[in-house]
């Protein structure tokens, strides 16, 4: 009779640590495909080395078996389990006469992740193993084999283990930053991010291929862009875009991921209300970085949405200024998608297309009757390869696509004005690898907007998609008898007047007698209207070869209150010539106000375990109170959950001083985020860093 396994050691926190996972658990044996762990096992009664049987089993999902993928069995003397994915070996320097063995266990680099059983058993003769625990294996970037593997250490840190980023808004002119906590480390965030997995509609039609498919992350990452979003599905985040948030919280509340996602495990599974795009992004980010995809958000400004998939927009005006509401077209000020770095051997047989891949949560269209998108190769979309999977027309359409300009008249009809084929897709941006610098990345998406290399792309990419010659060619921009442009004369400040001038000229001998309307609307940063600010009508008349100017004032007054659910303000100037009335001229200008201003800072020590103090600070900008003010703090490894404070009514000129006691618990470099809403404003954010030093000897405190 052989021996017997008494008490085993999994080495949790030596594993953790080796594995990159000690931020998520040290209590708990969490490990990364393809890089060996440490199991030591006591024995108990003769051992022999020759014909002693120490057997392991992992299983994952119903029904696993070595076919899928989902089960595994290995161990001792060599050549247990012959042929299994998974590998033991014994650990060097550890013997079976000791009393105990250790083993290097391996998994292999493309096992599927998620929630495994670890069994043993030490006779050929028993059917059943011992159990124990369970083991979280998750992908592994610093594993060459995985198809997730990133070289570079640095990048590694960035997209991979750093907690805290930020996300670019506004619009090409205005660009603005917000801190965003993804909180990939948190407690049970890896556990939610699991649980999503398990109630996507996939694993709940067929669960035993799907626990096999997460050996992919291809197929995960395309699983969570649905997840993310709950249209058609058990998902995180509802949208909504048009400024209702009843029985919710408004999109701009969010300052990390965190939140939104336990939220939704409490919620048994039930969507939360209300997300947008760059809530949807920054929480997908979160999931992927928790699962071992290393991720990053991406901004894209000008961004089109293709709903007919023809690679323009169409663009209408209405010979009175309005812009109708009659395309299901739009460009957006800005969209937000993530991208997750991963190999692509499904699309070549070398690595054409690997590396950054576009995933997209935001439910926009649907892909294979899902609502997702991606993932589409960088590298695709740049050559114009828009018949390769995942979404890469769409994606292409985001950042390449045509605006043609119509002009729709009181009878209906309508005609062409001009072609803009520069606008769409600028100042694509991302967080630095190692700062809060803002990258452009424009130049890996699309060649230099005017240069030949990227009309070819484009037109390539109109054959590929098979779009008739006339609905792609056939537009010609003349040259203009009129030129005009709309020039900002204050910096546009929210709570201020906003004062701007349009400038005409012409290039021609004739005197025009010019019709010109000029119109003010609130938009959404969907580039809908949400609601109409104010229009003027003049006749005037434009001498050759002089400019004529007109000034714009648009009042606080005026615009203020249109302002609290829309990210900017379009004017526009439709301008006809009386006498020739085919002759029609459109100019426009987005502003994005800038915010009043929020400030927060960290008072302490800035040491582990130790009291510190969150000070944030507002003045009311404005003549008039601050209706229903309330501020949030968040910050992953400083404070277990957010934290709020409100005040039903800030006076005018009145400052706002909050100061909120926290005690970080992780160190390293952290980074505090506070948010600012009211009745007259919205979305307004803050942040600073910190860089918390560790201490040692110290029991922690509990947490959640």
């Amino acid at each position: 009779m052989g021996f017997d396994v008494g008490k085993v050691e999994l080495h949790c926190e030596k594993n953790n640590t080796a594995h990159k996972t000690n931020d998520i658990s040290v209590n708990r044996l969490i490990v990364r495909r393809g890089q060996s762990f440490l199991v030591t096992f006591e024995l108990h009664g003769p051992s022999r080395p020759t014909t002693d049987f120490l057997e392991l089993k992992v299983e994952t999902g119903p029904q696993p078996s070595e076919a899928l993928g989902t089960r595994s069995v290995f161990g001792l003397p060599e050549g247990c389990g012959k042929g299994s994915s998974w590998k033991s070996k014994v650990h060097q320097g550890s013997v079976f006469l000791a009393g105990s063995i250790t083993l290097d266990i391996t998994s292999p680099a493309d096992a599927p992740v998620g929630e495994y059983s670890l069994s043993v058993k030490t006779s050929a003769i028993s059917s059943v193993g011992s159990s124990l625990g369970k083991l979280l294996l998750l992908f592994n970037p610093w594993c060459k084999e995985d198809w997730v593997h990133l070289p570079e250490e640095e990048e590694r840190q960035e997209y991979v283990m750093r907690e805290q980023g930020l996300v670019y808004k506004g619009s090409d002119k205005y660009i603005s930053s917000m801190a965003w906590n993804f909180g990939q480390f948190e407690d049970d965030i890896v556990d939610i991010c699991l649980k999503l997995l398990d109630v996507n509609p996939k694993c709940l039609s067929d669960p035993a291929k799907d626990f096999s498919a997460r050996c992919n992350p291809i197929y995960v990452s395309r699983v969570v862009s649905a997840m993310i979003n709950a249209n058609d599905d058990r998902g995180v985040l509802m949208g909504r875009w048009d400024g209702r948030y009843d029985g919710g919280m408004s999109p701009t509340y969010w300052n990390g991921s965190v939140e939104v996602l336990r939220r939704w495990l409490k919620n048994g599974s039930n969507p939360v209300k209300y997300g947008q795009c760059w809530v949807f992004a920054a929480v997908m980010c979160t999931v992927l970085r928790c699962l071992g995809i290393p991720c990053r958000v991406v901004s894209n400004f000008q961004s089109a949405h293709d709903t007919d998939k023809n690679l323009t927009i169409d663009d209408f005006f209405s010979d009175y200024g309005v812009r109708p509401k009659q395309s299901p077209d739009s460009v957006w000020n800005y969209h937000v998608w993530v991208e997750a770095w991963m190999r692509r051997p499904d699309l070549s047989a070398g690595s054409l297309y690997d590396g950054w891949q576009v995933v997209d949560p935001t439910p926009q269209e649907k892909s294979t009757d899902v609502y997702c998108c991606g993932p589409a190769p960088v590298k695709a979309i740049l050559q114009g390869h828009v018949d390769l999977k995942y979404d890469v027309p769409f994606v292409f359409a985001e950042v390449n696509a045509d605006r043609v300009t119509w002009m729709v008249f009181a009878d209906g009809s309508k005609k062409n004005i001009f072609t803009d084929s520069v606008s769409v897709g600028q100042n694509i941006s991302t967080k630095a690898v190692g700062s809060d610098k803002r990258v452009d990345i424009t130049a890996n998406y699309k060649h230099a907007e005017g240069a030949e290399k990227e009309r070819a792309v484009y037109n390539q990419a109109v054959k590929r998609v098979n779009i008739p010659e006339e609905n792609s060619n056939g537009i010609h921009n003349g040259k203009p008898g009129v030129s005009m442009k709309i020039v900002e004369l204050t910096k546009p400040v929210s709570g201020k007047d906003i004062d701007l001038k349009l400038v005409l000229n012409s290039n021609d001998s004739e005197t025009r007698t010019l019709v010109i309307n000029v119109n003010v609307q609130a938009m959404r940063y969907t580039g809908i209207p949400s609601s109409q600010i104010q229009t003027e009508l003049k006749e005037l008349k434009l001498l050759p070869n002089q400019d004529l100017t007109i000034p714009i004032h648009i009042p606080f007054s005026v615009y203020g209150e249109k302002m609290p659910e829309s990210n900017s303000i379009k004017v526009s100037a439709v301008v006809t010539d009386k006498d020739k009335s085919e002759a029609v001229y459109i100019t426009e200008k987005d502003l994005v106000p800038e915010s009043p201003s929020l400030t927060i800072k960290a008072i302490g020590s800035e040491l582990q375990y130790s009291d510190m103090t969150a000070e944030v600070v507002f003045e009311n900008p404005l003549s008039e109170g601050l209706r229903n003010c309330f501020i949030t703090v968040t910050g992953s490894g400083l404070l277990t959950e957010t934290m709020e404070a409100r005040m039903p009514l800030l006076k005018q000129g009145q400052q706002l001083r909050v100061k909120m006691p926290f005690t970080p618990y992780r160190p390293g470099p952290k980074k505090l985020v506070a948010g600012f809403n009211c009745d007259q404003f919205r979305d307004i954010k803050a942040s600073c860093n910190v860089y918390i030093k560790p201490v040692t000897g110290v029991v922690p405190p509990l947490r959640r």
